[in-house]
């Protein structure tokens, strides 16, 4: 599956990634020992990162990430994302954020891409986006549409729809990653025996958020970072370059699956810490 080249202004932002991914990698060490001699990280002048994890997920997915950014300072908020729906979603995440002091990066995976896309409209203490294999939708598109402009996911075909009722009486669907596809669709390059953690332990996500009408896009005015994992069989890369370059982000491509959060936490911590000195305190 080919994709299109990124402009050479992407191009050149990539390798600036890709460079200070490897910094964060050499000095994470030191920044780790530092810690475990009682030391307490330098908080001066970072805004709150506050993360919101994809579908299927919980907040501790961001472990790897959130480990790395304490290393070096950085206020953290990993959120409960519901996975009720869109609407539903992103409501819950403003009234969160509402609640955090200061200025603020807000963090997407995946289908948290669109929760942060729309709950960051609301939110005047965000400052910038940052997004990781996500979903980054514009105002009145459906998740469902958008994803099916851009063919050759395999999500699709390992989901297994759960029928269930609401707390309202009404009829649902809550969808799951089959555990024999999960590793191969979402997560091909993290070790298996992590995968099989991250499956047995899903979190299902309401067929709604697929159907959810967007109701409005944060990434038109503020600005934007997004990491495009180019070996992702779940949101296609094609897709994640589209909506990068609709969206005006600085862009870094890594050759990642739908999880760099774990294969390639340096790259995603690298792209957050970049978004985080745009709007130092």
């Amino acid at each position: 599956m080919t994709g299109r080249p990124l402009s050479r202004r992407h191009t050149l932002k990539a390798a600036a990634g890709a460079t200070a991914a490897l910094t964060l990698a050499s000095a994470a060490p030191a920044a780790a020992a530092a810690l475990d001699r009682g030391a307490e990280p330098d908080r001066a002048g970072k805004p709150t990162v506050v993360l919101v994890h994809g579908a299927f997920a919980d907040a501790s997915s961001w472990n790897p990430v959130t480990e790395r950014l304490q290393q070096y300072g950085h206020p953290v908020v990993a959120l409960a994302n519901p996975l009720r729906g869109l609407t539903h979603d992103a409501t819950q995440v403003a009234a969160r954020l509402a609640a955090v002091p200061g200025p603020v990066v807000l963090v997407g995976h995946s289908y948290g891409g669109a929760v942060v896309t729309q709950a960051a409209a609301t939110a005047s203490n965000v400052k910038a986006l940052v997004y990781v294999s996500a979903f980054v939708p514009d105002a009145g598109e459906v998740l469902g549409e958008l994803a099916a402009r851009f063919p050759g996911s395999q999500l699709d075909a390992a989901l297994t729809p759960v029928s269930v009722t609401g707390p309202d009486g009404t009829p649902g669907v809550d969808l799951y990653i089959r555990p024999d596809l999960y590793h191969e669709v979402f997560a091909q390059d993290v070790p298996r025996h992590t995968t099989r953690v991250l499956a047995a332990g899903q979190r299902p996500l309401s067929g709604s958020a697929f159907t959810d009408r967007v109701s409005s896009a944060a990434w038109r005015t503020l600005p934007s970072w997004t990491l495009i994992s180019s070996r992702d069989r779940g949101i296609v890369p094609e897709l994640q370059r589209f909506q990068a370059s609709r969206a005006r982000s600085l862009t870094v491509e890594v050759p990642s699956s739908h999880l760099p959060m774990y294969s390639s936490p340096d790259a995603v911590v690298a792209l957050i810490r970049s978004g985080a000195r745009a709007v130092a305190v």
